[in-house]
């Protein structure tokens, strides 16, 4: 997350341009565009930065999956290319099924080995459009603009919001002792699909940590956390390992560390009303209303798993993962009607190992 400058800028949103900018070293820039409001926002900022200062426009590169409504983004991406006059996007169509295990990710892993999000092994077709140019993305959006532990606060005591049982329930959780807050951390891992393959030591012990994680109640402090936060710097890692193969330079603006301290600083103690009201004050100027205050999000877990995953899951042997996860457990879940995406790098650990390669690629 290199810093647009060697100093925070106080205006976040002058520090987001300036990190937007710095993309425009290279000739030909490319954005990573969905049609969400993250990269519809970085999308907008390339835009506008490029005519502004008289250099070609951006090229949004697509990726769309006929079949999968779940994951239909294109009457989002046509509004979006509509309001900023743009015609040269690259649409790809993945009308076969692009899974965890197909041909071109199975390519990948004995390239690169495990890679998290399991996802980045899917994306080859928009690094191959890409090569040897500038790739920008919106990675971080969820994290970097919305909410935070103080938010519910913010709303019933700055906002004055209608105390809602939701928003009041929010608010007591926001203001939870670390041990309160490691038991419900425990109850919803038992609720999730990671409940079903792993132990309960590991379902503790992974309670206790993120407990200890905790955020501070300050906003601006909150953000800040974000520079030195282990998931953003192990994704930007991992893009940067994908790009360095297709010899593109990649930028991801919303988590530029200058944006970040700048964003912040803007925010102080309270912060913002939420996610709508984030991309309001930043993107009002370069976006429509309906994209500003969207709420909805693709879904692309029925499109990434299909017959291949289905077989490798009957004809494993069981080996090859750590011993906190149950063989059986998972397996049944992998042949489950819906398997959830975050079985995937155990999927992809599991189908190295029986193919003897390592972790990271290349013989054991």
């Amino acid at each position: 997350m290199p810093a647009s400058t060697t100093t925070a800028l106080r205006d976040p949103r002058r520090a987001i341009d300036e990190a937007t900018s710095s993309a425009f070293s290279r000739q030909q820039v490319f954005v990573s565009f969905s049609g969400g409001r993250d990269s519809s926002a970085v999308l907008a900022l390339a835009v506008e930065f490029a005519r502004r200062n008289g250099r070609p426009d951006p090229v949004p590169v697509i990726l769309r999956y006929p079949g999968h409504d779940d994951a239909d983004e294109t009457d989002w991406q046509k509004m979006v290319l509509r309001h900023l006059g743009l015609s040269n996007e690259i649409v790809h169509e993945r009308r076969t099924p692009q899974t965890y295990l197909d041909a071109e990710v199975k390519s990948s892993l004995r390239e690169r080995g495990l890679l998290w999000p399991a996802a980045l092994h899917l994306d080859h077709v928009v690094f191959q459009t890409a090569r040897g140019g500038m790739l920008l993305t919106g990675e971080g959006g969820d994290e970097v603009l919305g909410a935070r532990r103080i938010t519910p606060i913010t709303l019933l005591v700055r906002e004055r919001r209608r105390p809602s049982l939701a928003l009041i329930q929010w608010a007591l959780q926001s203001l939870e002792p670390r041990w309160l807050v490691r038991r419900r951390i425990l109850r919803e891992l038992i609720g999730t699909p990671l409940a079903g393959w792993v132990g309960s030591d590991t379902l503790r012990d992974m309670a206790t940590e993120r407990a200890s994680l905790r955020a501070p109640l300050h906003w601006g402090n909150e953000t800040r956390m974000i520079i030195d936060g282990i998931v953003p710097e192990v994704l930007t890692h991992n893009l940067a390992v994908l790009c360095g193969d297709f010899d593109i330079e990649a930028r991801h603006p919303l988590l530029d560390e200058g944006f970040l301290h700048a964003w912040a600083e803007s925010g102080g103690r309270w912060g913002f009303a939420g996610r709508t009201d984030a991309m309001r004050r930043l993107f009002s100027d370069l976006l429509p209303e309906p994209i500003l205050s969207r709420s909805t999000k693709a879904h692309f877990g029925s499109s990434r798993w299909g017959e291949a995953e289905r077989d490798f899951a009957l004809n494993w042997d069981g080996s090859g993962l750590p011993a906190d996860i149950d063989p059986e457990r998972i397996r049944a879940h992998w042949l489950s009607e819906h398997p959830s995406g975050t079985s995937a790098l155990a999927l992809h650990a599991a189908w190295l190992h029986s193919e003897g390669l390592s972790e990271q690629g290349g013989p054991r």
